[in-house]
């Protein structure tokens, strides 16, 4: 392995980008596929979740900590792994989290237990997020901040393909083989991103990104992080009033606040707070942040929608969405183009305001809306999404110093994974309110009264379809579900215009961010 390059050698690091060793396109080839193994595993296991409960004899909760498990350790560990490659280069960080990632995917394939496959879930979300900021990092040491916008454009679209491809090829391989190969679709996959990343890889450090770890401050923040996701996970289960999720959330609360306090007086700080004096910087981690919120918490009501109200399939459900992504592939290049020319706060600002126009028409949709409907809607809600993520990751990575390129690419990926915990959070809360309020009083006006033991049943089952053993005969069966169906459309409604409204509340704060 070379010797890393410092700040004080630009020629060096100038002349191995002539070659293969640095070369920023060949960069962008490496880590997007690191991009890829990361992102195409995260949707193609969502498919595989149901072979994997009837293989492994465990119930829904259990197969949930499948997913669980993996997003925990990645949000409690983002920000430590930008860290550790700003410490110890991000080429290094990579390597290690690429091979880990790939030998634990084939331990994951071969296991026969529930057990095992959550443990070794968490060691793979260990390595992913090693793996998550030094992709960041590493662009931002192959190209100067002015040229951020097409390396960033072109993983963006890497990221919606893979997300697009995921529940298609989880489909046939879970149809056609064994849910062991949705793992070992990694290993190939890793080869490619090893081999690139030992020929490819340069890592530019400065001297400056030395200096003693901040141990307490990467616990702090590591617990912080994990029990606010593991809180939000929680309240996505059992609504905001529930107390289940209460000591998570303070412990997340109390934990966010020391970190802080520890962050101020050390002396070798984990996230310098001088980054957040930076308005740009800022609003870069506000806009991901929403980003997040919009880009999970809308699907996870919508797939409910599609396959429980219109009767799609798994399949026919990804179809529908694909305008979707298509646009977000094709739409990346020229956003990046029209951000090169304005900078990323009118574009960002636009499409967030676009998102919410989209998220507004999609709350519009009923149990009659047809493909062009909710194609058209897709489309919108692409349309908006590109310049934001372009813009959004290029405000955080271009505000920092390159010797924090890690910690800010681990902010960055941290914002969108909160704030995708509080998408899912605020939609299931809003959804689950609205039908405790609405259901008993809409089955009492249809003449149908549910056993009091079954009401709450049929308000937490309300949205993946009411079961048929609720204590009504088949006549009133048939009602509930009309009635069901028409209260949860009211709460999806809510929901797509709550987050409507987190979209243009993140437009106003970065249209008012001010330039530095």
């Amino acid at each position: 392995m070379s010797r890393p390059h410092t700040a004080a050698e630009p020629q060096e690091a100038e002349a191995a980008r002539r070659g293969l060793r640095g070369h920023p396109w060949l960069t962008v080839l490496t880590l997007s596929v690191g991009a890829m193994m990361v992102s195409l595993d995260t949707t193609i296991v969502t498919v595989a979740q149901p072979a994997m409960q009837a293989d492994l004899h465990t119930d829904l909760t259990g197969v949930q900590w499948v997913t669980d498990a993996y997003l925990l350790a990645v949000a409690a560990l983002l920000i430590t792994a930008g860290r550790l490659g700003d410490r110890f280069g991000h080429r290094t960080v990579f390597l290690v989290g690429a091979l880990g990632f790939t030998a634990s995917s084939v331990a994951i394939g071969l296991s026969s237990s529930l057990g095992w496959v959550v443990a070794l879930r968490v060691v793979q979300g260990v390595f992913g997020a090693l793996m998550q900021p030094a992709t960041l990092g590493l662009l931002r040491s192959a190209f100067p901040p002015e040229r951020l916008d097409q390396p960033i454009a072109v993983r963006s679209a890497v990221i919606a393909a893979s997300t697009a491809a995921g529940p298609v090829v989880g489909g046939l391989l879970v149809q056609h083989a064994h849910w062991g190969w949705v793992f070992f679709l990694n290993v190939p996959l890793g080869a490619v991103a090893l081999l690139l990343g030992v020929t490819v890889l340069g890592d530019v450090r400065d001297k400056d990104a030395g200096g003693r770890l901040d141990l307490v401050g990467m616990l702090l923040v590591a617990g912080s992080l994990g029990s606010l996701v593991w809180g939000l996970a929680v309240v996505a289960d059992a609504g905001w009033t529930g107390l289940e999720a209460l000591p998570c959330l303070a412990a997340g609360a109390v934990l966010g606040a020391a970190f802080v306090a520890w962050e101020r007086r050390s002396a070798h700080p984990l996230v310098p707070l001088r980054l957040f004096r930076s308005a740009p910087f800022t609003s870069g981690v506000v806009t991901m942040a929403v980003m997040g919120c919009v880009m999970v918490g809308a699907p996870f009501v919508l797939i409910f929608y599609l396959q429980n109200v219109l009767s799609l399939s798994p399949a026919e459900s990804g179809i529908r969405v694909l305008s979707l992504t298509l646009l977000m592939i094709v739409g990346a290049p020229p956003a990046a183009i029209w951000i090169g020319k304005v900078g990323p706060r009118i574009p960002v600002a636009v499409g967030l305001t676009v998102i919410a126009a989209a998220m507004c028409a999609l709350a519009g949709l009923d149990a009659d809306s047809g493909t062009l409907h909710t194609t058209l809607c897709f489309l919108l809600l692409g349309l908006g999404f590109s310049p934001v993520m372009v813009g959004g990751t290029k405000l955080v990575m271009s505000n920092a110093p390159k010797e924090l390129s890690g910690v800010a690419g681990g902010m960055q990926q941290t914002a969108m994974q909160v704030g995708g915990s509080l998408g899912i959070a605020v939609v299931s809360a809003v959804v689950m309110t609205y039908t405790a309020d609405r259901l008993p009083s809409r089955l009492a006006a249809a003449g149908v009264t549910l056993p009091p033991d079954r009401t709450e049943e049929a308000v937490r089952s309300v949205a993946v379809g009411l079961p048929p053993d609720l204590g009504t005969g088949t006549a009133a069966h048939g009602v509930l579900e009309r009635v069901g169906q028409s209260v949860f459309l009211g709460g999806m409604q809510y929901a797509l215009l709550a987050t409507a409204a987190v979209a243009a509340l993140g437009a106003v704060v970065v249209a008012r961010a001010r330039q530095d």
